[in-house]
């Protein structure tokens, strides 16, 4: 055993052979298979993404300011008026049955501007109740001293109501071709809201967007300025969203004026949609810088950037809400880019070019967020109003939809984002011809029935009517005083 135990210890002790030269490395096989397929990702046609961002607006000189508005609306009126009376034997009033039409509609309109003034003093009282509390003054209640011997509570008390939040109302108006069949309706109900803006003094301001308002003026010799003749309001950089030189702003109203010239100026607004729902029924026609345009709905959000801050300044107000009203969506907005004239002087000039949703997104340095285009033109609004709503969050975006009935269906399966969401808003359109979502970008988004808003809210029926007449009429009286208090109530919500 010995023996054998020495033997193997001197097979342990030999030297090991040495190390063939031949022998092979080991490889890293899941190294290599993980390169090779990473190529195989590559996509030789890809292109990077391109980050676009709003541009630095020269709102200044985008706003016609709402005295160059009503002048050139008083310029056209007397100027019709002037033919009217030079080349007829009969002197009349142009405007004689437009005016009274708005003097009725302004004495039934106060049932429900005041409707809204009650509610918006119901809500700020119990808000302000809610937020009470009651605090010690450290003065002593001569009422109660004769208790101090097993009541520490002796003390006068006070109740304290923390302020609320003053308002401003910022209107985006749609001066469109479409809204020529639902101007006047959309404007009553614009007409209601200011007034009781002006009633609890509220600050407002509105606005309409246009193409044409830039597009028609006349230079010093009375010839129509060209839109090759504008330049732009902006410094064009690369990657930059566009925004057309005749895009304008007007500021059709302001709670800066006084009572009579607002009146005047409600009246010359009252005259043009009216003529634009009765185009050839009126004798007069609309001022020609006036006219119905496109719809530039983009290019106006992209102005709120500058009018918002302004805006709340100026009035020192801590909330600014904007309403839009509007009656359909907005092409998307192009931008600019370095492109290569090969038909001139082969130089790089800036052109334009489409936005691509696989591509393509909004970027804002100041909040460092980016958005994501969708794939439908609408959702380019979207992308505006969720960039606004981040950079001014103490503001309420709000939409307002005129609709026709045969849309109301397609805007629904648009907007609606659940199907129990379209559920209620069918219902509701059934119910009282209106309906609120709050998808499409809008923090509440309204539709309401132009055919409904048309309807008279008096109950008037004529003599000698049958039971059944008066039913239909008090019926129908009901049902447009629900759709208004309902839109007016949650308005003031």
């Amino acid at each position: 055993d010995s023996q054998e135990v020495e033997d193997e210890s001197k097979e342990d002790a030999q030297p090991a052979p040495p190390e063939s030269k031949e022998e092979k490395k080991p490889e890293v096989q899941t190294a290599d298979s993980l390169e090779s397929h990473l190529q195989d990702l590559i996509k030789e046609n890809g292109v990077e993404n391109v980050y676009l961002e709003v541009p630095d607006l020269d709102v200044d000189s985008i706003i016609a300011t709402n005295e160059a508005v009503h002048n050139e609306i008083d310029r056209s009126w007397k100027s019709q008026q002037d033919f009217i009376n030079e080349h007829t034997d009969r002197k009349s009033n142009l405007f004689e049955e437009a005016d009274a039409e708005y003097d009725q509609f302004k004495r039934d309109a106060q049932k429900e501007v005041n409707y809204l003034v009650k509610e918006f003093e119901m809500k700020k009282s119990a808000s302000a109740y809610a937020r009470a509390s009651t605090a010690r003054t450290g003065v002593l209640d001569t009422s109660k001293l004769h208790t101090y011997k097993f009541n520490d509570d002796i003390f006068k008390k006070i109740t304290v109501l923390p302020d609320g939040k003053n308002h401003g109302l910022v209107f985006v108006l749609d001066w469109s071709g479409s809204m020529s069949h639902v101007m006047q309706d959309t404007i009553k109900q614009l007409f209601n809201l200011i007034w009781f803006c002006r009633k609890v003094n509220i600050p407002f301001e509105v606005y309409a967007f246009t193409n044409e308002w830039r597009r028609r003026e006349q230079d010093a010799t009375g010839q129509w300025n060209p839109a090759t003749d504008m330049k732009p309001y902006y410094e064009e950089e690369e990657y930059n969203l566009r925004v057309e030189e005749a895009f304008s702003l007007m500021n059709l109203f302001t709670s800066k004026v006084r009572s009579n010239e607002f009146d005047h100026q409600l009246k010359n607004i009252w005259r043009i949609a009216t003529c634009f729902s009765r185009t050839y029924y009126t004798p007069y026609t609309y001022p020609t810088r006036l006219c119905l345009s496109g719809t530039p709905l983009n290019e106006a959000l992209m102005c709120l950037h500058k009018i918002l801050p302004r805006f709340q300044k100026e009035n020192d107000v801590e909330k600014v809400q904007c309403v839009v009203l509007t009656d359909g969506e907005a092409n998307t907005v192009p931008y600019h880019v370095q492109v290569k004239d090969y038909f001139g002087s082969d130089e790089w000039k800036m052109g334009m070019r489409a936005v691509n949703p696989e591509t393509c997104s909004l970027r804002d340095r100041k909040l460092g967020k980016v958005y994501r285009f969708g794939y439908s033109w609408h959702q380019f609004t979207e992308v505006l109003l969720r960039n606004l709503k981040d950079k001014f969050p103490e503001s309420s975006f709000i939409g307002i939809r005129v609709l026709p009935g045969r849309d109301a269906q397609y805007f629904l399966r648009r907007y609606c984002s659940t199907p129990k969401d379209y559920e209620r808003c069918q219902k509701d359109w059934r119910k009282l011809k209106t309906f609120s979502i709050t998808s499409g970008g809008y923090d509440t988004y309204f539709g309401m029935s132009a055919n409904a808003l048309a309807d008279d809210t008096e109950f008037e029926v004529k003599d000698g009517a049958t039971k059944g007449q008066i039913k239909t009429a008090f019926v129908k009286s009901l049902k447009t005083k629900k759709l208004n208090k309902k839109v007016l109530g949650e308005f003031v919500s």
